[in-house]
């Protein structure tokens, strides 16, 4: 994520873009040549309109599709749904305020499968206070996903508002939740137990030794002889 004073330069941008299937329905992805710019739900909106929505703030931008310049992109996503990758590692380039970039940078800070409130975050980025204008920075975050604005979480553990819908970010949550206790339980079987097996005895060692004629006369020879019992004399 580079740093927002450079963007004040206004320069003619060119953006490769793909649209790809997921378990949460249409993404539309664009990559501006310096990194990923959009992540976006899709929903019921054309291509057409997608794009359009961008053009005021990209006026002479040129879009042109291309699978091979967001391939990375989609492979990452893939694995992450299919729960292999838990963490992106892709070049970002969202646009946006430096306020908003301190915002973005701390959400990619929360582990995967676990959550943090809008006051965790302000406390992060060293403004207690700005609750609310995280909330709102949180909503406008234009890389769903892979900048997971999804783990933030209302004060009470509340699923408050998501721009892709509350749906999808229960979905978010319960996917990551699944993988990483899957991922616990993967890690307890392969520790090793308090009690460690005991060794197993050889085979030689707990077998019969067979008997000879030697030891047999061995074992006699090395009976006690019996005591005699002394019998008290009868009284007549």
């Amino acid at each position: 994520m580079r740093p927002a004073p450079g963007w004040a330069i206004l320069t003619a941008v060119r953006f490769a873009y793909h649209v790809m299937s997921s378990p949460l329905g249409l993404l539309f992805l664009a990559h501006s040549g310096r990194g990923l710019r959009y992540l976006e739900y899709m929903d019921r909106r054309s291509l057409k309109r997608t794009i359009g929505i961008h053009e005021p703030a990209e006026p002479d931008a040129t879009w042109e599709p291309s699978l091979l310049e967001l391939k990375q992109v989609v492979e990452q996503l893939d694995a992450f749904f299919s729960g292999t990758l838990q963490k992106f590692s892709l070049r970002l380039d969202p646009e946006g305020t430096p306020f908003q970039h301190a915002v973005w940078r701390a959400l990619l800070d929360i582990p995967f499968a676990e959550t943090r409130s809008y006051g965790e975050i302000a406390r992060a980025i060293g403004q207690p206070r700005s609750a609310r204008a995280v909330g709102l920075a949180n909503n406008q975050n234009p890389i769903a996903i892979v900048v997971p604005c999804h783990r933030v979480i209302g004060a009470g553990g509340s699923l408050v508002g998501y721009g892709g819908g509350v749906h999808r970010k229960k979905w978010l949550l319960q996917h990551e939740l699944r993988f990483a206790k899957l991922d616990q339980r993967a890690a307890m079987s392969r520790a090793p137990g308090p009690l460690s097996p005991r060794p197993a005895v050889a085979a030689h060692a707990t077998a019969a030794r067979p008997a000879t004629p030697a030891r047999v006369a061995g074992r006699r020879a090395a009976r006690p002889e019996p005591r005699a019992v002394r019998r008290s004399p009868r009284i007549a």
